[in-house]
């Protein structure tokens, strides 16, 4: 388990230099969604698989959205890719902060034991996810309704944007 947590974790930071390093939108949003499900995969080996499993849906969903607006806002017909020379630069220089921010951590941090949230409570019989999922159908029941919905309606606004050559109002083609 130790090595598949840590391979979720090396994945995760991938992703975000991957989301960070690359001007397009196409493979930003493609290393973006990488990230999402590395990330609802630590969520799960950690223990709150629906907290795991509502991020997942909830972030998708929004970055499908988001993707659809970038993809109807962004003209270049070659974009660049994460071989060309100006991205790997900052695939560098991002790696590059990444080992030093973490080794100054190892360092500086070394003395003291990390405790996660789960094991800190001594004798509960209840998990901390499960109390939040009564919490959110309860008292956040309506907030989820009206995220859905407005989900919903970006999701046409953004159809009714890019729907063709012609009737688009935002395309340069």
């Amino acid at each position: 388990m130790t090595y598949v947590m840590l391979m979720l974790m090396v994945s995760f930071i991938l992703g975000l230099v991957a989301v960070a390093s690359n001007p397009s939108p196409y493979f930003a949003a493609l290393g973006l969604v990488v990230s999402a499900g590395v990330g609802c995969g630590l969520l799960v080996g950690l223990g709150s698989s629906f907290l795991s499993l509502v991020l997942f849906l909830i972030y998708l969903g929004g970055m499908m959205v988001v993707f659809a607006y970038t993809a109807a806002l962004a003209a270049e017909p070659y974009p660049e890719s994460w071989g060309d020379w100006s991205v790997l630069v900052y695939v560098i220089g991002y790696f590059s902060v990444i080992f030093w921010v973490g080794y100054n951590f190892v360092v500086g941090w070394s003395w003291g034991g990390w405790v996660g949230g789960e094991e800190s409570v001594e004798m509960s019989m209840v998990r901390g996810d499960f109390s939040g999922v009564a919490l959110l159908y309860s008292w956040g029941g309506g907030m989820l309704i009206l995220g859905g919905w407005m989900l919903l309606l970006t999701l046409f606004v953004v159809l009714e944007l890019t729907r063709g050559l012609s009737w688009g109002s935002l395309r340069t083609v």
